[in-house]
């Protein structure tokens, strides 16, 4: 039986703490009393209900949230982590890989997010390397956006389990 108390009760002590240190001006967790930290919170109080509480569905949310927290938490302090659409998929492909390690349900999907991640963050690496085809790359890639809706309206309407 899952346990639907976990997510609560981590949001609400993992919040609590996140003001009491913010209220008693704890400097060493300066860099964290922002917006970001509270995604994390929420992240993991759904990591915990997926691997412990065993609600597997919840790893997804999980991963995305606490990815696009860390994301927005150092984006602007390392350079080499990239500040691009790119890396907000490859978070989404990642939780879609990591349900699947515990569901079986999502490897498709996962992979396919994983694609379109490295296609948008190594785009230019990638046409540099194909040299003279660069024209008829550009060309295709005006295009990419409506292979996405494509693919997005088979697998609302036409795929089937």
């Amino acid at each position: 039986m899952k346990n639907q108390k976990i997510v609560p009760g981590i949001i609400l002590l993992g919040f609590g703490i996140y003001f009491y240190l913010e209220q008693a001006k704890v400097s060493l967790f300066q860099e964290f009393y922002d917006w970001p930290t509270l995604l994390m919170i929420v992240g993991i109080a759904f990591l915990v209900q997926g691997y412990r509480g065993r609600d597997y569905e919840s790893i997804f949310p999980g991963v995305i949230l606490v990815g696009f927290g860390i994301h927005f938490h150092i984006v602007n302090r390392f350079e080499l982590w990239p500040d691009h659409l790119g890396a907000f998929i490859l978070i989404i492909a990642l939780g879609f890989l990591l349900r699947y390690q515990k569901t079986g349900n999502g490897l498709f999907y996962g992979v396919l997010f994983l694609i379109i991640a490295g296609m948008l963050l190594f785009y230019d690496r990638v046409t540099r390397w194909f040299g003279l085809m660069g024209t008829d790359i550009s060309t295709a890639w005006r295009f990419w956006p409506a292979a996405l809706v494509i693919i997005g309206i088979y697998l609302l309407f036409f795929k089937k389990k």
